[in-house]
């Protein structure tokens, strides 16, 4: 244990590299909205993130080893980041934080659909679309199943309650 580090317990372990709210949002944004560029998640995220919160959080998670970066070979100046395993294995976290709130709290119709279609399809659910994204960000093969996948199902649900049908 550092001098860093209050405990070693494992929730406060935990707290200490993800306990701000950033460091989750963009990890959730990484996972729900493909957004892989610096630009995308500064611009795309709801709740507003400053360029300098941002950099910051990026440099946190990747000196944890929950990201990684690599050059954009479509743009020298530009990196994409990736979530490690690590981050991938968050998603359970994250999925359940979501139907906690979708649970309590006064979520937005199009923002909690995701929330309660993670929550009714549970842990079977949530490990193929880990699968998922191993494949986008890892590299990784998976099996193909029929039908869209757990990624697409979701943006679906997604867009059906924005559009209004």
């Amino acid at each position: 244990m550092t001098d860093a580090q209050r405990s070693g317990c494992p929730i406060n372990l935990s707290l200490e590299v993800l306990g701000d709210k950033w460091s989750l949002l963009i990890i959730r944004d990484m996972m729900f909205g493909n957004r892989r560029h610096f630009r995308e998640l500064l611009t795309k995220s709801e709740e507003g993130i400053s360029s300098n919160i941002l950099a910051d959080r990026l440099k946190t998670l990747l000196e944890q080893g929950i990201i990684t970066r690599e050059d954009d070979p479509t743009h020298k100046q530009k990196g994409i980041y990736s979530l490690t395993e690590q981050g991938i294995e968050l998603l359970p976290v994250l999925a359940q934080m979501a139907a906690w709130g979708y649970k309590y709290l006064p979520v937005t119709e199009e923002l909690g659909i995701r929330a309660r279609l993670l929550s009714e399809g549970g842990p079977k659910m949530w490990a193929e679309f880990m699968d998922e994204l191993r494949e986008s960000h890892l590299g990784a093969k998976r099996r193909r199943r029929g039908g869209p996948s757990v990624g697409e199902r979701l943006q679906a649900a997604y867009e059906s309650v924005v559009n209004g049908n």
